[in-house]
């Protein structure tokens, strides 16, 4: 199978973000991709998860990606086709489910969540209508933020940010990928606190992120194989 040709449409812009652009995506020029790609649909939601932000969270997967990011993860779901369409039973059960006291908030995937707004914008103000800040949003996207505060870009996206907590940006690129890395893959997305970020006018990190230094698994294994080891001579004594 041939390779997916991939574009830099911004060509000779700087000052987009870490590491864009790359040729592992395309790179999108303000404005040029828009809610109107979006079909309204649903790829996924997961309840009551502790991967997808912190605490355990509700996730919500929309439909349609035009990053297309060289080993995507999600690749399934880059038509905005896929899945299906978003409904008033489903809102329902999002909002049942974020009442419950357990859960920290929700996240939004995908899939592109900054061109589904129109699901994930009136979803987000209803939230803050029923919860106000008692349960957060977080957000997973190819969009840097530099890309974002970009004269051009359409309003729309910049109106869901402002009811988001925790933005996760950026496009993965499989040669930074990092497995130690927490709440992202690969090691040029960043994981920033939105709010604080409107305020300072730049990019904020957010305060509580803790990367690992070692593979979990790996000190495990190690820690078990040692007292294993300590076991077998207390065996011998």
């Amino acid at each position: 199978m041939a390779a997916t040709t991939l574009h830099d449409f911004a060509a000779g812009e700087t000052d987009r973000g870490p590491f864009i652009p790359t040729n592992r995506s395309n790179n999108p020029k303000a404005g040029q991709w828009t809610n109107r790609m979006s079909h309204n649909m649903i790829a996924d939601y997961k309840r009551f998860l502790m991967t997808d932000g912190e605490g355990i969270r509700c996730s919500l997967y929309v439909s349609g990606c035009p990053f297309h990011c060289v080993e995507c993860y999600n690749k399934s779901i880059w038509d905005f086709q896929a899945g299906h369409e978003y409904n008033d039973a489903l809102e329902a059960k999002i909002m049942d489910d974020l009442s419950q006291s357990y859960v920290q908030g929700i996240t939004f995937l995908g899939g592109e969540p900054l061109l589904n707004t129109g699901v994930l914008l009136p979803l987000a103000r209803k939230i803050r209508e029923r919860f106000g800040h008692t349960k957060d949003i977080w957000c997973w996207t190819g969009y840097t933020w530099e890309e974002l505060m970009r004269p051009g870009e359409i309003q729309d996206k910049l109106d869901l940010l402002h009811e988001i907590d925790i933005l996760v940006d950026g496009r993965y690129i499989k040669d930074l990928h990092d497995s130690l890395l927490q709440f992202r893959g690969s090691s040029n997305q960043r994981i920033i606190d939105v709010q604080k970020s409107f305020a300072a006018g730049e990019p904020v990190i957010w305060s509580k992120l803790h990367d690992q230094e070692r593979f979990i698994p790996e000190i495990y294994g190690k820690d078990r194989a040692a007292g294993e080891g300590n076991d077998s001579i207390s065996a011998e004594q």
